[in-house]
């Protein structure tokens, strides 16, 4: 799709958000080099991004099971795609039911996923958090309730304990759920909030601002009301619109951008680049397991519905 009938189509679109809007605009309006500033990391693979699957839809956010097998939330549909390996055809696993946000997946194999990612849930969700967490059978599709009360759901974290963590990009809650089924729609506060992750020992949660000034935060768990702006953007950075994150096997942050085109890595207290030009991703993430979507391989999702595998993100230790 050419982008700018990609950015009449996301204005107008029945599921329409601000972050959808803003991405294709900034990557339409604005020269690439004004928002591709940051230096590419040390050692890192050469090699080029491979396309391993397409959707028919905005691929908004993906997550891996330890089967390998790979599922993703379409953002105008709204519904769950299954992909078994690389190169199969996705499977709509589920109809529309709002599926456009974040995705996880326990460590019993379903799924989770936000709801609510829309302009009208997200500008609102922090006076009026009426979004649903869905819990999704990876087999039959299945779909229930896992959790309610929530803000417009973009991000979705797990923590080890099997807390989940959620975004609302359009406002500035970060929503909480216990393993209990207790449901906190503001448990921390982060302006423009979008990609969430938690670190291995569960004591860290990590998010990135999209806008206004982009910044990676860190929140305590024991102290949520004081999170951390921890790593900002270089100024020429200030339209790159990050947005999915996930840790490597060595518990650093990985960003996707939308106008920068890269993927960001935090090392050292710094942002750099560990690939270029794939512009308008939504989401990263790391396989699992010995088949299909591998452990230790570096997945991209993005606007245009491609998913790649991205050597130069590749995590030997991650297995």
């Amino acid at each position: 799709m050419r982008p700018t009938t990609m950015l009449r189509t996301a204005l107008r679109g029945p599921r329409r958000s601000v972050l959808p809007a803003l991405a294709l605009a900034a990557a339409l309006l604005s020269p690439p080099a004004a928002a591709h500033a940051a230096p590419a990391c040390g050692a890192i693979t050469a090699a080029a991004p491979v396309q391993v699957a397409q959707l028919p839809d905005w691929a908004e956010s993906i997550a891996v099971d330890a089967r390998g097998r790979m599922f993703a939330t379409a953002y105008f549909t709204g519904r769950v795609y299954r992909i078994d390996e690389p190169g199969s055809s996705p499977v709509a696993l589920t109809g529309p039911i709002g599926a456009d946000g974040g995705i996880v997946v326990r460590a019993d194999g379903r799924l989770l996923v936000g709801t609510g990612n829309d302009i009208g849930h997200s500008l609102t969700g922090d006076l009026l958090p009426v979004s649903k967490l869905l819990e999704v059978d990876p087999d039959s599709g299945a779909v229930s309730t896992y959790a309610s009360g929530l803000s417009g759901i973009d991000g979705v974290a797990l923590a080890p304990d099997g807390t989940v963590y959620t975004t609302t990009v359009g406002g500035r809650n970060i929503g909480r759920v216990t393993p209990g089924g207790q449901v906190d729609p503001a448990w921390a506060h982060v302006q423009q909030p979008n990609g969430i992750a938690v670190s291995p020992d569960g004591d860290q949660v990590y998010v990135i601002q999209t806008t206004v000034a982009p910044a990676l935060y860190r929140i305590g768990v024991d102290d949520p009301a004081h999170p951390r702006r921890w790593i900002p953007a270089g100024v020429p950075d200030a339209l790159a619109l990050p947005d999915g994150l996930t840790l490597d096997s060595r518990g650093r942050p990985l960003i996707a951008t939308h106008a920068a085109g890269q993927i960001w890595r935090a090392e050292q207290g710094a942002l750099c680049s560990v690939q270029s030009g794939l512009y308008l991703s939504t989401q990263i993430t790391y396989g699992h397991g010995d088949h299909g979507f591998g452990a230790g391989r570096l997945y991209r999702s993005g606007v245009d519905g491609k998913i790649y595998e991205v050597p130069a993100g590749a995590d030997p230790s991650g297995r």
